[in-house]
């Protein structure tokens, strides 16, 4: 198998963009999607300060170090879960890429912020597992890049992450999330922009761009997210796409040239919440002092 560009040996056939890449290839190509999607979304400035929420994984850490190639002021921000052994290795990926590029990373311990670990709190709040985790990292994300200065979260969802998203929102044609689903959300008040640069990589892209270029990442998946509705949908996905290349990629596609026709049927208003200050469009407290709240209670949330 021969580069498509250069003839060189290719190490990875991406059958969805009829491409046949050598190790240099790819990482160019790798690098070219997501400057061309910074700038198709006007996502962020090189003036601007950025965070990227780091997990210990391969695609926010390709995120940084692209972010870093591309010349972008970007910092890490990895949130300690408190997840039993995986949050501790994890962690020392996030960790050892920062030092080994002299990069600025916050940590921040949820147990501290909340009053237990996403362990702690999925034993005594009602709700899934990863829709209690999604609640505390979006706050908490928010919070750290808001309190740093930050213009812009950067986060590394890829095409398959956005493209199964994507799948179930349409499936329960879920309109208000549909309408907030684009590669870039601005800013609003205390509400940082959030940016996903990543959205047009496949997964395999990423993890290959990684292998070539050294980075070190946590392989195992959080052991909260065995069962979880998105890994079905990506295994749906994966079987369209094995059948049809590119489904993922029109599908997301397609849809961005529609999105504009969902629109929330009231709009929403965001307040401050009354205990913590930061944005909420609940009327009373945030979802976030609402379980913190009960976590000291030992109450369900």
């Amino acid at each position: 198998m021969k580069c498509t560009i250069c003839k060189k040996p290719a190490v990875i056939k991406l059958r969805h963009a009829n491409l046949k890449l050598c190790p240099e290839h790819l990482v160019a190509r790798v690098e070219k999607v997501v400057a061309e999607t910074i700038k198709k979304f006007h996502m962020f400035t090189p003036a601007e300060k950025i965070l990227v929420a780091v997990s210990g994984g391969k695609d926010s850490l390709a995120l940084w170090e692209i972010l870093r190639k591309l010349g972008y002021r970007a910092d890490g921000a990895y949130l300690d879960l408190g997840i039993e052994g995986y949050s501790a290795r994890s962690r020392e990926y996030s960790e050892k890429f920062a030092a080994a590029r002299e990069l600025k990373l916050h940590v921040v311990a949820v147990e501290e912020e909340l009053g237990t670990g996403i362990d702690g709190l999925v034993r005594v709040a009602r709700g899934k597992a990863c829709s209690l985790c999604g609640t505390v990292k979006r706050y908490l994300l928010n919070h750290v890049a808001y309190e740093g200065g930050y213009h812009v979260l950067a986060t590394g969802h890829n095409l398959d992450d956005e493209a199964a998203t994507l799948l179930g929102n349409v499936i329960r044609w879920e309109e208000g999330y549909l309408a907030r689903q684009y590669p870039v959300l601005p800013g609003e008040g205390k509400l940082v922009r959030r940016a996903k640069p990543l959205v047009f990589l496949s997964e395999r892209e990423v993890a290959a761009y990684c292998v070539i270029s050294g980075i070190q990442y946590i392989y195992e998946e959080c052991p909260h997210a065995v069962g979880a509705r998105s890994i079905a949908l990506k295994h749906v996905l994966n079987k369209l796409e094995d059948r049809y290349p590119a489904t993922k990629l029109t599908f997301l596609r397609g849809f961005l040239k529609v999105r504009d026709r969902f629109r929330p049927r009231e709009p929403v208003e965001l307040r401050d919440c009354p205990i913590c200050g930061m944005p909420t469009a609940a009327e009373g407290p945030c979802r976030f002092c609402r379980l913190k709240e009960r976590v000291s209670h030992g109450a369900p949330a």
